[in-house]
């Protein structure tokens, strides 16, 4: 095949994965509620998923000592004491995977009490992932081509 010709497909796969319209929700937004457990520095659930518009309210609960949640990217944190519950609600209006962690120094493992909240899917992740198997493809046909 010709060199040139297999550079031009490649480069015409790599468009299509990197650059094709996103696609539009079609899920209506909706109030959704998460109890999480927050105890021996981790978080239950660890990950939340919700759709981007949704209502989102998070009920902490803390089963041993104080304990907190932080949304990097939302800037939002609350706490709850030891056997209580603390309430708060947030509107998921950004899009992509955030982390939550502790924001209250807890114990000797809190740097490791982190959870996930994925507003939406991965586009992304997706369209890495096209993006490296092409260019393992293109690699694999550049050495074929030199032998």
């Amino acid at each position: 095949m010709n060199p040139r010709f297999s550079l031009l497909l490649i480069l015409t796969a790599g468009l299509a994965v990197a650059f094709p319209p996103l696609p539009v929700p079609t899920v209506a937004p909706q109030a959704r509620t998460f109890q999480v457990d927050a105890g021996q520095f981790a978080y239950s659930p660890s990950k939340i998923f919700v759709n981007p518009g949704d209502t989102v309210t998070l009920e902490l609960v803390s089963t041993d000592v104080v304990h907190g949640i932080y949304i990097d990217g939302y800037d939002i944190s609350f706490e709850a004491d030891p056997g209580q519950t603390q309430t708060l609600t947030f509107i998921a209006d950004k899009p992509g995977s955030f982390r939550f962690r502790c924001n209250v120094t807890c114990g000797a493992m809190h740097p490791f009490m982190i959870g996930k909240l994925m507003v939406g899917t991965n586009d992304w992740l997706y369209r890495s992932v096209g993006l490296a198997a092409l260019a393992v493809l293109g690699v694999t046909i550049s050495r074929k081509q030199e032998v």
